[in-house]
């Protein structure tokens, strides 16, 4: 076994110790009986998308309340869906390794958790009350060829910028009292057992990056910063204003052009855009994407 294979399995080694600790099961860790608390946000309300715009001031507080369920139900959604494409990819990575080591072994293990994670989403829109929401079909059709195709630094790297962007917003609400119990529970288990796949693939990016051509470089960047534009654009589903009385076109023109919104996109990337950058994946034809997606 090579240097870089031992180093491959002491990082799984520990990730496998830790996922046996602290790993949870959403139908029995997550009261869904509970009633929802009467007059709670489902997320703050500063990150809401249309906070700020002449739209949210005509709002009630309780509408602005409904918004942010909507809109934090259509966040899930599009995190579970994205979550069944990164289980088609770790399948395919999977494949050709050797079952026997601990880093593929991880692999597997990170499989079983992104399925109860997906199923827990869908459980929490479901016990929402509210409609499907999803990616557009664009973005639907694009994630076909991606689950089917992506490898390489920039497939980890993709990974990483719809983890750590929810991340960032899950983190600032599991212990915020002002949030519904049921989305703060979610949060949690979701952080926690996130956090051990965020370390998994920082460490394939830091691993493959290097090794790449120039050229390979740049296509890896362009890739992920595409990605990381579909993912950021289709987490609110425009038909979640309807839920307050809003056309959905007037909606999302609302919040594309609301500078707040473009703070909170960025605010969500703080974490995850330094490190890529840092690591290669972030320069070049790629920068413009990342800024026109507000997450730079």
């Amino acid at each position: 076994m090579g240097v870089e294979a031992q180093d491959r399995d002491v990082t799984a080694a520990r990730l496998l110790k830790s996922s046996a600790k602290n790993s949870y099961d959403p139908y029995v860790d997550i009261d869904w009986a509970a009633p929802l608390a009467e007059g709670k946000a489902y997320m703050p309300l500063e990150r809401v998308s249309l906070y700020g715009t002449d739209l949210w001031a005509k709002l009630t507080p309780e509408q602005r309340i409904e918004l942010s369920k909507h809109e934090i139900a259509s966040i899930m959604s599009v995190g579970l869906w994205f979550e069944i494409v990164l289980m088609q990819l770790l399948a395919r990575y999977v494949f050709d390794l050797d079952a026997r080591t601990e880093h593929a072994q991880y692999a597997m293990t990170e499989i079983g958790d992104e399925t109860r994670h997906s199923v827990m989403f869908a459980r929490t829109a479901d016990r929402l009350g509210v409609p499907r929401y999803g990616v557009p079909k664009v973005v639907h059709r694009a994630a076909k060829v991606f689950g089917a195709t992506a490898a390489g630094p920039s497939m980890f790297a993709s990974v990483l910028v719809a983890e750590e962007t929810t991340d960032r917003l899950q983190r600032s609400m599991m212990d915020d009292d002002g949030i519904q119990p049921l989305i703060r529970s979610v949060n949690r288990i979701h952080v926690v057992e996130e956090a051990r796949h965020v370390r998994f693939a920082k460490e394939e990016v830091l691993r493959e990056t290097p090794k790449l051509s120039k050229a390979a470089l740049q296509r890896h960047r362009v890739r992920t910063a595409l990605v990381a534009f579909g993912v950021i654009d289709s987490m609110v589903d425009a038909r979640v204003y309807r839920s307050v009385g809003i056309d959905p076109r007037e909606g999302r023109a609302a919040a594309l052009a609301n500078p707040h919104f473009h703070e909170t996109r960025r605010w969500m990337a703080e974490k995850i855009v330094p490190f890529l950058r840092e690591a290669g994946l972030i320069g070049g034809r790629s920068e413009g994407i990342w800024r026109r997606a507000h997450l730079i």
